[in-house]
């Protein structure tokens, strides 16, 4: 039987697809396989010849230790393949409570909006050659029909609660795309970068976030309860607060864009009273970009 929350996200995700231009990741592709022909260099990742051997690394599954040519030194190492012509597009959704905030009836939730673009964007480059998978599922990239109804189906089940996008091995000069409301501190984030930066792969940061959350319009006597195990705080003038704490979010908003910049990533803001087909078409011009 068929899954009617997977069915309605799937339909709501390829309407939104619809109306936008269709990503032209599979002539990127082809251009990048044109492109490492010409200058005779290979890649590394999920191809079947051997490439070479390299340090083991945390993030690894200790199935991947190559023990004959661990034994022959002091390290651990583990075997590389060449890369293969199609692109492995990762995305990785915020499943954490503080997504589930709206602060209106007729906004989608953060996370809701999150799940749509994430499939509309799996929709588009499904239909472009593109291989994708859900960051931290377990489930291994794939492209086509099948590859579109697992990740939908893996999408629209619960989510990890995880505030931070895990670290995990993926395969290197792939992108990631990673969509959340990134209200950790920056540093957690930084971190994160870092790890996939190393292992060559391009991201980007798609900030999800209600209206409120982003501009803080309250007034009055305001009691705030954490979604996430916060302690409740009282304003009893909360308009009093309301310069400062959009001061705050922008220092932190700039200090992403900044981490997103200094990486070779690209960072864009979105807020769920905005039509969702902006945010789409900002990720289908950066990720076109990095599949060139």
């Amino acid at each position: 039987m068929a899954d009617p929350v997977a069915g309605e996200t799937r339909k709501r995700a390829e309407g939104l697809a619809t109306r936008l231009p269709p990503l032209q990741v599979a002539a990127a592709r082809v251009a990048a396989t044109v492109l490492q022909g010409l200058h005779g260099r290979r890649r590394r990742g999920q191809g079947e010849s051997f490439w070479q051997f390299r340090r083991y690394q945390h993030f690894d599954e200790a199935r991947r230790i190559d023990w004959r040519r661990s034994a022959r030194g002091t390290g651990l190492y583990v075997r590389e393949t060449e890369w293969e012509a199609a692109q492995s597009v990762w995305i990785w959704c915020d499943g954490s409570a503080s997504m589930h905030y709206r602060s209106r009836r007729r906004l989608e939730h953060a996370g809701d909006r999150a799940r749509v673009l994430a499939a509309a964007l799996a929709i588009l480059l499904t239909e472009g050659g593109e291989r994708v998978g859900l960051l931290g599922s377990g489930v291994p990239p794939r492209g086509g029909r099948v590859g579109l109804d697992r990740f939908v189906a893996t999408l629209s089940g619960e989510l990890r609660p995880n505030r931070l996008p895990p670290v995990v091995r993926v395969p290197r000069h792939c992108s990631l795309v990673l969509i959340g409301d990134f209200l950790e501190p920056v540093r957690d984030y930084r971190e994160i970068v870092r790890n996939y930066v190393s292992a060559g792969c391009s991201g980007h940061l798609l900030q999800v976030l209600d209206p409120a959350v982003s501009g803080f319009p309250f007034r009055g006597r305001i009691r705030f309860q954490g979604s996430e195990a916060e302690e409740p705080h009282l304003l009893r003038r909360s308009e009093q607060v309301r310069d400062e704490y959009r001061q705050r979010l922008a220092e932190h908003c700039g200090a992403l864009q900044e981490l997103a910049a200094r990486t070779g990533w690209s960072y864009a803001r979105h807020t769920t009273d905005r039509s969702a087909d902006s945010a789409l078409l900002a990720l289908h011009g950066a990720l076109s970009g990095a599949l060139h």
